[in-house]
């Protein structure tokens, strides 16, 4: 039956091969760290004064429909401190009045200066010299906790040589496929970084939902190896600060902070354009992880279709090859997903996963040739 293939097709045979080996790897290997894993209860009983930090540029509306979620939490000792980042809508007005029914509300006002730009890393920054607590959390003001227990299970995981706790922050569910892909996509961004952590491996961190210590922050200069980069003050400080001994994870459900997700496609393309921009800056190591990934992702899938195409012959080599990928990987997401309460988006798993070559094409070569933005 070989004869026929030919040497073209046995060399396609051999590309689909190597990439689903590789891909089976990251599927066991990697994201298995989070598909099997066990979240143990809370070790750490007592609660640690914390300070909450929020970065907001023209954000009155979502202030206004989140921020009392954050300062009415179920925890005796905290402060949140919002920096009103240059902002030119009523988001000062609405803090003002907030401050003045909520007295560990800690407002700091930024003005712009055309000589003197800001950015996030700045308000940041700002928020964090603010702060008069050693550990720090931080949100964004679209964000709304899943309940009033965020910081005691956030909070609860900085226990022995911890420095950096990474949680989830999985965007609405609402109709559309766009929405379905949206959560797709944030659901393998969250398996990459928390199977990573979990595999004593932290690459990255989502700022919607991040803590660490302040005492961490002022060791690495805080942004200052990053400083010229607009975007990167959750991922690459994190990728930064991270080490095998110093980084925990909390994924209860208690824990979660969900963010509202971009109606139309121009706005989320817009969104993704600007996060997709810190990758290239990831030590070697981590990017070699990825890409290796990515590049067997994208090989699988090429090769897949050239081995049906070029011999018809070889379609049940094929098949069961494309097969033997699609099981595991069902099973390794269900797993994950389940975690992560987000199952119904594996209904079009196929579908997503194919789509997901063509977001990452597009994006990241959008990413490697994309100057550094100067907003935010």
């Amino acid at each position: 039956m070989f004869e026929s293939y030919g040497i073209i097709a046995l060399l396609i045979l051999g590309v689909l091969v190597i990439a689903c080996l590789a891909q089976l790897h990251y599927f066991y290997r990697i994201f298995g760290k989070l598909a099997f894993y066990k979240q143990t209860p809370p070790a750490k009983m007592e609660c640690e004064p914390l300070s909450v930090i929020i970065a907001a540029r023209n954000e009155s509306k979502n202030l206004q429909n989140n921020l009392r979620s954050i300062l009415e939490q179920d925890y005796p000792d905290f402060e949140v401190i919002v920096v009103n980042d240059c902002s030119w809508d009523d988001t000062q007005k609405v803090l003002e009045e907030m401050e003045e029914q909520y007295k560990h509300l800690h407002v700091s006002q930024l003005i712009e200066q055309e000589k003197y730009p800001t950015g996030k890393k700045f308000a940041v920054t700002i928020g964090i010299k603010a702060a008069k607590n050693d550990l720090l959390v931080f949100t964004d003001a679209d964000c709304i906790p899943s309940g009033n227990q965020w910081l005691r299970r956030i909070q609860s995981r900085f226990t022995g040589s911890t420095d950096i706790v990474l949680g989830y922050s999985p965007y609405q569910k609402q109709s559309g496929f766009l929405n379905l892909y949206i959560r797709f996509e944030t659901f393998m961004t969250a398996l990459f970084y928390l199977s990573s952590a979990l595999k004593k491996n932290t690459f990255m961190g989502v700022g919607r939902n991040l803590a660490y210590r302040k005492d961490l922050f002022f060791h690495h200069k805080g942004f200052a190896n990053h400083q010229h980069i607009m975007s990167g003050d959750d991922d690459l400080f994190i990728n930064q600060a991270a080490t095998k001994n110093n980084v925990a994870v909390e994924i209860s459900e208690e824990s979660f902070v969900y963010s509202e997700p971009k109606k139309d496609f121009g706005s989320w393309m817009h969104q993704k354009s600007r996060h997709m921009t810190t990758g290239k800056y990831y030590k070697p190591s981590h990017k070699l992880m990825l890409g290796i990934y990515y590049s067997s992702l994208f090989l699988f899938y090429v090769s897949l279709v050239a081995a049906l195409i070029i011999n018809l012959e070889t379609w049940p080599i094929v098949v069961g090859i494309y097969a033997l990928r699609l099981i595991s990987q069902e099973i390794i997401f269900y797993l994950a997903a389940k975690k992560l309460k987000c199952t119904s988006i594996l209904v079009s798993l196929p579908l997503l996963d194919l789509l997901y070559v063509f977001y990452l094409l597009i994006f990241g070569i959008k990413g490697l040739f994309t100057r550094n933005r100067k907003e935010w």
